[in-house]
């Protein structure tokens, strides 16, 4: 059987995972990517001698198919995983709160003994919160109801108060589906709550990138993927994907027309829907509905370190949270803090100076250390269509990876993966669209296996 050509529109995480995956089916594979690099919106710059991330992008261990990911490209050993679960949560003036799990107990008890010590909740609020992360627990994530309420409308029924959302439940619904509790649809933060904390104890054990981001998936990615035999092209911009009349796929730039057996668009969705054919989407407006949702970085270097935590989230303050990225940035000496402030409406527009005198001034009360030492430098980067916006309504707006067009598939975090718009969303559509561009083109001996 000879070689079926596979084409990849996009060079970050979706699709990269999808040409290894079809390489590694037996395909020729050929990735075109606008950029002149690879790893989506993971990316790094250098700045007077620095490496900085575009964002700050964590996983935990239940993100299984990313962990596997970065097993393929030979990055596993480039970052750090906590062998088990333990997030600072900070207050302005007040002590430091700890989310650890137990490492006995099953979930959803695992977290137990450290709800009952948390300072930042009255007890009242404690016990009401094991009443409600019980119920949540016992949710069923396939119920199409929940898509039809917000998060916090939820919690509120189950006796959640405004002071429990904003000391626990927001910590973890901001980061992982890009908005808080009262806008969030029920459906995605059930996802994040049972598989990340509530049903296996070590899923929620947090891990991060040592080096950075762009070493970590373009780097590693790219040599991956050479090794693979996969044809990269960069800085190419993608015109359309066409489809003739007998269902013939190519895929044209200014420089180039390729043939396919399959094609896989693995772009975000705002640029999805002018490359398709007419008959791919047969409602493209469901891609504007999904909406976006910004994130936005201020990154701060003292000339002294200030804390000795990797990571805390805060809580009463405009800090949301807080990663210490000294050692991925190549520091010999002081300390570099970046603040990730999810969901960022209201800072997306902020004069970079007024918004890096906002944090750094957070930071100093939240790291009194911060008071005595000079910022050497602060920077403020922003991604404005860092992921779909996760409202009510999101999961039926979310396109599977088949289209209307066959041979022609979908791949992107925002596609229907079950998952909010994170890393593992990323690599899991890749996953799926693969698997499907392999059977399309004909190519059924190796497929990925399917990810549980």
């Amino acid at each position: 059987m000879s070689e079926a050509q596979v084409v990849v529109v996009g060079g970050g995480l979706a699709g990269m995972t999808c040409a290894l995956a079809c390489a590694d089916g037996g395909a020729r594979v050929t990735l075109i990517e606008r950029r002149g690099r690879l790893g989506g919106l993971t990316w790094s710059f250098r700045r007077q001698g620095r490496w900085y991330d575009n964002g700050q992008h964590v996983f935990l261990r239940c993100c299984t198919a990313y962990l596997g990911f970065l097993q393929r490209i030979g990055a596993a050993e480039d970052v750090i995983l906590q062998d088990r679960l333990a997030i600072p949560v900070l207050r302005p003036g007040g002590p430091a709160g700890w989310l650890r799990r137990s490492r006995h107990l099953p979930a959803p008890f695992h977290l137990g003994a450290s709800l009952a010590r948390y300072p930042h909740l009255p007890m009242a609020d404690r016990v009401r919160l094991v009443r409600a992360a019980l119920a949540l627990a016992r949710v069923d994530l396939e119920d199409p109801g929940l898509d039809e309420q917000t998060f916090g409308a939820w919690l509120e029924t189950h006796g959640q108060r405004r002071v429990a959302v904003e000391a626990l439940w927001d910590l973890i619904a901001l980061p992982t589906v890009n908005l808080p509790a009262s806008q969030a649809s029920l459906s995605l933060a059930a996802k994040v709550f049972q598989t990340g904390l509530l049903t296996d104890a070590g899923a929620g054990d947090v891990g991060w990138s040592a080096v950075p981001l762009g070493r970590l998936h373009g780097d590693r990615g790219g040599l991956a993927l050479a090794a693979a035999g996969v044809e990269v092209i960069t800085g190419e911009q993608v015109l359309d994907v066409d489809a003739d009349a007998a269902w013939r796929l190519s895929v044209r730039t200014p420089g180039r027309t390729v043939p396919a057996d399959a094609v896989v668009v693995a772009l975000p969705h705002p640029a999805v829907g002018a490359l398709l054919p007419p008959d791919a989407l047969p409602r493209s407006d469901r891609l504007a509905g999904l909406g976006t949702s910004p994130i936005v970085n201020v990154h701060v270097v003292y000339d002294r370190p200030v804390t000795d935590l990797s990571f805390a989230a805060a809580i009463g303050s405009p800090v949301q949270w807080v990663f210490d990225r000294t050692r991925s940035a190549g520091l010999d000496s002081g300390q570099y803090l970046a603040v990730s402030l999810s969901a960022a409406d209201d800072q997306i527009g902020q004069r970079p100076g007024d918004l890096a005198d906002q944090m750094t001034s957070a930071l100093a009360d939240l790291f009194p250390a911060a008071r005595s030492a000079r910022v050497v430098d602060t920077l403020v980067t922003r991604e404005r269509t860092a992921t779909f916006r996760g409202v009510p309504g999101t999961r039926q707006l979310r396109p599977g990876a088949a289209t209307g067009v066959p041979g022609l598939f979908l791949a992107g975090a925002w596609t229907d993966t079950g998952w909010p718009a994170t890393m593992e969303g990323a690599v899991r559509s890749g996953l799926t669209a693969a698997a499907k561009a392999l059977v399309a083109a004909g190519m059924t001996r190796r497929l990925p296996e399917e990810v549980a």
